[in-house]
């Protein structure tokens, strides 16, 4: 046993464990000629640049906007499609609308993003359709208003089906008596959702919540990064793709450093706030 998650022990020590010595240039004017052990120490000098200047408060920002409302609309979706799939009696309709749903999900981001820039721009099917119904847009994809909703729903449609297959494994080990003795009792579906469905699988819930709290900070920057333009950076700019462009465009791997650590140690301070909390009013827990 030991032996076969010696591959994936070593992968996460090369790709994940070995890259953390790296953090030391966030301390550093970093010099690519001079290396990490003959550039210069300069403290917390990256970290008083980010904070004090023009896109701290716009990222950050934007990073929270984005986060929670992709957490208030994504986070339930596959729960409730998985719900609605578990009430499905005809296995094939409902194994078809699982492949459907999953197939989003095989899609590589670029594919993914390509499509949905596609169809939301100045041509675009979506956009045409919108405008039919009164909207006024050229392109809603360069649309400030239209970005974070754009954003949103293609994430529900890209995620639902591959996430609800948690909550299916959740659903069938919730004991079926319990139903039975719900509705000798008299409770209908809703009653039965909301003191059998929702309690069995809330375990699962709160695992896959502090989870997600773990991620707030870094939303889903492949997308942003693929998605927005200088049109709509005053609500798309976050900081991961704030890192993107300062790191790998402006070659300023010092600063970029700093702003990633930043952003990484918030992260970890939100996963420890779930799971104090989730600890303290719940049995469930990380650690």
């Amino acid at each position: 046993m030991y032996f076969a998650a010696l591959a994936i022990m070593i992968y996460f020590l090369i790709f994940s464990f070995l890259p953390m010595g790296g953090l030391i240039m966030a301390f550093q004017k970093y010099k690519i000629v001079k290396g990490i052990f003959g550039s210069r120490f300069v403290g917390l000098d990256n970290f008083k640049r980010f904070f004090e200047g023009p896109y701290f408060f716009r990222t950050l920002i934007n990073t929270l906007r984005i986060s929670l409302l992709d957490l208030l609309f994504s986070f339930p979706a596959p729960i409730i499609l998985a719900c609605l799939l578990n009430e499905l009696r005809g296995q094939k309709f409902k194994k078809t609308v699982q492949t459907i749903t999953y197939m989003p999900y095989f899609l590589s981001t670029v594919v993914f993003c390509g499509l949905i820039r596609n169809f939301t721009d100045s041509r675009g099917f979506v956009t045409q359709i919108v405008n039919s119904l009164g909207g006024s847009y050229e392109s809603m994809i360069t649309d400030t208003g239209a970005f974070i909703p754009i954003f949103i729903i293609t994430n529900i449609i890209q995620t639902i089906g591959f996430n609800s297959i948690i909550y299916l494994a959740a659903l069938s080990s919730v004991d079926q008596e319990l139903y039975e003795a719900a509705k000798i009792d008299g409770a209908g579906y809703w009653k039965q959702w909301l003191y059998v469905t929702l309690p069995g699988i809330s375990s699962t819930v709160i695992i896959m919540l502090i989870l997600r709290m773990g991620q707030i900070m870094n939303v889903n920057y492949e997308k942003v990064i693929l998605l927005y333009a200088p049109s709509t950076y005053d609500v798309a700019d976050v900081i991961s793709s704030y890192i993107y462009r300062a790191g790998l465009q402006g070659g300023d791997y010092s600063y970029s450093t700093a702003v990633g650590l930043f952003n990484s140690v918030i992260g970890f301070i939100l996963i420890l706030i779930a799971n104090m909390i989730s600890k303290k009013f719940s049995e469930t827990s990380l650690f």
